[in-house]
């Protein structure tokens, strides 16, 4: 089956044709350490590991090396150093090892490589000196600036004209600028800030080199998907290739990523998420309140690449969608299950550019299939392409009866399990009233229970 993506910098849906079948290629910017990620933060992340997932099932799990960075230099990160008397890597440790943690509760597999900037910060000097050595760029009063006149495609991936940039942009005037669009590859470190050495004096890479080199240190060029979220095109994915192309002596776009894909912005409640407006939502605090599993469903119920609202009704929506679908695996718990591939109606939704509400409703579909099967051999089958189907969106992860007590304490769960024997038994009496009594003893604990020809199950309420 062939993989169709959109390409930011063609501007089309286009086949993926990997430069290497043996070897694909998927890098993704990652996380700044220095604080906790908010829900747009976590909307990459479940994205390109749809993606990752995907190119797995596509090319065999030992043939894509899936890379995203954790940036672990930043003002704000020496700003919380300096603020707490710390070393830079007492906040970055912590935080990207929270990153980690929320992300796998949203079902992130762990991507193939993760490298850091500081890590890597003999490549990225040794990237600046490529670029100076080609004319590219210049070194001026401790820094090292590219000179963006010197790339001529600048611009092409987010389709403007280099006045147009300089005009919408906010750029830092410096004396020791050749032209106002310059950005900066290295730079003097201020005062109580870390500092690692180069040519061109003490001091710490810019931004946008970093990825640049990563990518090159730990992958090779170029490389086959560059993802990120759609705020990055402008100006750090601009600068990426401009470097990437320019430190390689290459020629064009292509040789530094063969294929761009982006996706859109995450509002909440139709508002753009800002300290501001008191909006900002944590995964960290979000995944205390509503299963990670939740979290996920909603962030893949919209197209990637288009906008999506976060509000209270998706998410209680979502929760519903679940409990649906664990329902239907939880009667069915005992059915064996087989290997088998990913439905042919999932694979070609995920095949047309990620299309996950599609797949979404597909995964619906196979659910229906498993609850109007007439034999143990339909059933069978039915669960297992469920599961398979689940699994390539990172889904339905979890056992059944988990799913739906999960929260209860031993006490509660024991609790709950007698008061259900002992309703039973009063149905079987057909002591109506007291079956009553026992249900609303139930209720009243923030349980629901669920009859069924073959018995009743219950689940906490809420969890929203």
């Amino acid at each position: 089956m062939k993989l169709h993506i959109h390409d930011t910098l063609k501007r089309e849906k286009i086949e993926f044709v990997p430069r290497n079948p043996s070897r694909v290629t998927l890098y993704v910017c990652g996380p700044t350490v220095y604080s906790y990620a908010h829900i747009g933060n976590a909307r990459p992340v479940v994205v390109f590991d749809v993606l990752f997932r995907l190119l797995r099932r596509l090319y065999g799990e030992a043939s894509v090396v899936y890379a995203r960075n954790i940036t672990d230099v930043d003002d704000k990160i020496n700003k919380a150093a300096i603020e707490q008397g710390v070393d830079i890597d007492v906040i970055t440790n912590k935080f990207a090892d929270i990153y980690n943690q929320d992300m796998a509760t949203l079902g992130a597999l762990r991507p193939t490589l993760e490298p850091r900037v500081t890590h890597n910060m003999d490549a990225i000097v040794r990237q600046i000196g490529d670029l100076v050595g080609g004319g590219h760029a210049y070194a001026a009063e401790g820094h090292v600036l590219f000179d963006v006149e010197s790339f001529k495609d600048y611009g092409r991936l987010s389709n403007r004209s280099l006045d147009d940039m300089i005009a919408g942009a906010r750029v830092e005037v410096a004396p020791y600028k050749k032209n106002p669009q310059d950005f900066v590859l290295w730079k003097p470190s201020k005062p109580g800030e870390p500092v690692w050495e180069s040519p061109w004096g003490p001091g710490r890479p810019g931004w946008h080199i970093e990825c640049s080199a990563m990518i090159e240190a730990n992958l090779g060029l170029p490389i086959d998907i560059h993802g990120g979220g759609h705020d990055l095109i402008f100006p750090h994915h601009e600068n990426e290739i401009a470097q990437g192309v320019c430190a390689q002596h290459r020629h064009d776009d292509a040789d530094y990523s063969r294929y761009w894909m982006h996706n859109g912005f995450l509002t909440f409640e139709g508002d753009k998420m800002s300290k501001s407006l008191g909006n900002v939502k944590l995964v960290h605090d979000l995944i205390k309140e509503v299963p990670g599993e939740v979290i996920r469903l909603a962030l893949l119920s919209a197209h990637y690449r288009g906008p999506l609202d976060w509000t209270g009704d998706l998410i209680s929506q979502t929760r519903s969608r679940l409990d649906g679908l664990y329902g239907t695996l939880r009667k069915v718990k005992d059915v064996a299950i087989h290997d088998v591939v990913v439905p042919a109606a999932v694979m070609e939704a995920l095949c047309d550019d990620l299309n996950t509400p599609r797949a979404l409703a597909e995964l619906s579909a196979l659910a229906k299939a498993v609850e109007v099967a007439e034999s143990d051999t339909a059933r069978s089958m039915a669960k297992s392409n469920l599961l398979a189907a689940a699994g390539v969106l990172g889904l339905l992860q979890q056992d059944a009866d988990a799913w739906f007590t999960a929260g209860a304490d031993e006490d509660l769960s024991a609790r709950v399990e007698s008061l259900i024997a002992e309703r039973i038994a009063a149905r079987a009496a057909k002591n109506w009233p007291e079956a009553d009594r026992i249900r609303k003893e139930i209720d009243a604990l923030g349980v629901d229970v669920m009859d069924s020809p073959t018995g009743a199950t219950w689940k906490l309420k809420g969890g929203v």
